[in-house]
């Protein structure tokens, strides 16, 4: 039964989605995020993975916004191929830049990782305690923060300018 499910999965995928632009906008902003959630997995501070995991439920929350104007520009400008559809370049652009910035915040996330840990366990604080509660505060984490302000502005963009197509 999952054979069957899937198949009509991946058929609705392209009905909805296309093959062209559309999908891989798509496809790119769920890697990144995939990228994401995969920087999470290691982390052995909770305040560390904590700050990032909500960063990383925010963008995730991204995924349904992301999805609805690939639809909507598969629908009303429908791409098959490599060419950007006349009239759908800004909603494209900003997907493209919404995806990008998904893939740095991963990368700013990856790297906050090795400085607060430092790839030789979790640095314990002056009472022990594992990187205290200013974790958050820390340039590493803001600057994850502040890519992940990048992607929902991004996605704002390519929503309002999807109204337009």
């Amino acid at each position: 039964m999952g054979i069957f499910s899937d198949l009509r999965a991946a058929r609705r995928e392209n009905r909805e989605l296309g093959q062209g632009v559309w999908r891989r906008a798509h496809d790119r902003f769920e890697r990144g995020l995939d990228r994401f959630h995969q920087v999470l997995e290691g982390i052995e501070s909770d305040e560390l993975y904590n700050a990032l995991v909500e960063v990383a439920n925010d963008l995730a929350d991204l995924r349904e916004p992301v999805r609805a104007v690939c639809v909507r520009g598969q629908r009303l400008r429908p791409s098959e191929g490599t060419d950007i559809p006349a009239g759908a370049d800004v909603a494209h652009r900003a997907l493209s830049r919404a995806a990008n910035d998904v893939a740095q915040a991963a990368q700013a996330a990856a790297m906050a990782r090795l400085e607060l840990e430092g790839g030789a366990g979790v640095p314990a604080g002056a009472d022990g305690s594992a990187l205290g509660a200013a974790v958050r505060e820390e340039p590493a984490v803001i600057n994850v923060r502040r890519r992940a302000e990048a992607v929902h502005e991004g996605v704002r963009q390519a929503t309002a300018a999807a109204r337009r197509l």
